[in-house]
């Protein structure tokens, strides 16, 4: 156990001087700079001194295990500083994610001042007979529960940036946040596996404090080696201040537009035309300001007109043209000894991924079936 515990704390401080040493950095890796200098001295404080310390001072495991009420408004922080400016997640009120790891502690001196009750401050009290106050089991609970609802924060974070996404551009590629979601939707099964555990213990007295906690520094460490590889060559990535007006159904969304039906269509007919010359879609960059300055109008306005005249939000309109120019090149023989993904790259695609699964949703078929019948057919 200490073996994995030592990797874990190495690993913290390795990416830490790595980070350190990164080229422009943004607010996000200063950020993360900190979470895994923080990772590392709470994985390594355990492994190495949880035998000496923690087991003469029963309290001092309780206030280390406060610093968990620490993890969640990191993984927050952080996520916030990819998709965000500084300013946004640098505010006043952001220190209130910090206050409850603040009473947790306060109620630990308290508690220190008077022998009796200090007793009771121990994790380990299912084995040793002292039963805990009630307000000591609320900090324990909501402890436990400080993970769990960082990541449900965090989700919300991805959705809105997934929908400003799929409303602003036409590509996925080095502005989504696949990677840190992967992350986060297995921290989130461990970390609520380990509540389960460790409710069982409390509550039924199975399995012992022991495993709970090794099981959480375990996890810990494991984090700490993934979070901390793809950290390093993790960009930021900004949404702009108004994602917040960007987000929920579409009516209600442009309820107040000042865009008339009559005008709406105009602007339709305007923008099918420069689509079909003009061929926009085959830059593989394109976003909507800058089909916007194209179509010569404001890029609310052209959002709402992809939405509800077309019924489709600006990532699908795009790509669903490229998809049509692929297959009018497969059509043409003059394109057939191109492959299939120099075809899909030529059309504005900069994803073979992307490509296929548009390609099948749109025509029914494959991009490799659907030339095999083109070429049958000659």
């Amino acid at each position: 156990m200490k073996f994995f515990l030592v990797i874990g704390t190495f690993q913290a401080f390795f990416y830490s001087i790595l980070i350190i040493q990164k080229r422009n950095k943004g607010l996000n890796d200063y950020i993360l700079i900190a979470w895994l200098l923080y990772l590392g001295i709470f994985i390594g404080g355990y492994g190495f001194f949880s035998e000496e310390i923690f087991v003469q001072y029963s309290f001092l495991t309780t206030s280390y295990i406060s610093l968990l009420l620490l993890h969640g408004p990191f993984l927050y922080f952080y996520t916030l500083s990819l998709v965000y400016p500084a300013q946004k997640v640098i505010r006043l009120r952001q220190l209130l994610h910090f206050l409850p790891f603040l009473l947790f502690n306060i109620y630990i001196g308290i508690m220190i001042q008077h022998p009796e009750a200090l007793k009771t401050l121990r994790l380990d009290y299912v084995t040793s007979g002292d039963h805990p106050s009630t307000l000591f089991l609320f900090f324990l609970v909501i402890t436990a529960l400080s993970g769990p609802v960082y990541v449900v924060f965090t989700i919300n974070i991805f959705r809105k940036h997934d929908h400003f996404i799929l409303e602003n551009f036409s590509y996925k590629e080095q502005i989504n946040l696949g990677w840190i979601k992967n992350v986060l939707y297995s921290f989130g099964i461990v970390w609520t596996v380990l509540i389960v555990v460790t409710i069982l213990h409390h509550v039924f007295y199975l399995f012992s404090a022991e495993f709970c906690i090794n099981g959480m520094f375990l996890s810990l460490t494991a984090f700490v080696i993934i979070i901390g590889y793809i950290g390093i060559k993790q960009s930021v990535i900004h949404i702009p201040e108004n994602v917040s007006q960007i987000s929920g159904q579409t009516k209600q969304r442009y309820a107040g537009s000042g865009l008339g039906k009559s005008e709406a269509e105009d602007y339709a007919v305007k923008l099918k035309e420069i689509m079909n010359v003009d061929k926009p879609f085959l830059d593989p960059k394109l976003n909507i300001n800058k089909l916007a300055e194209m179509v010569d109008m404001p890029s609310y306005y052209l959002s709402q007109v992809i939405n509800e005249n077309f019924g489709k939000n600006f990532y699908e309109f795009i790509n669903h043209y490229r998809v049509e120019e692929v297959k009018r090149k497969i059509d043409n023989g003059q394109f057939k000894h191109y492959s299939l993904l120099g075809i899909a790259y030529d059309s504005g695609f900069n994803s073979k991924a992307t490509f296929n699964r548009f390609f099948k949703k749109i025509t029914g078929d494959t991009p490799g079936n659907y030339k095999k019948k083109v070429l049958e057919q000659e």
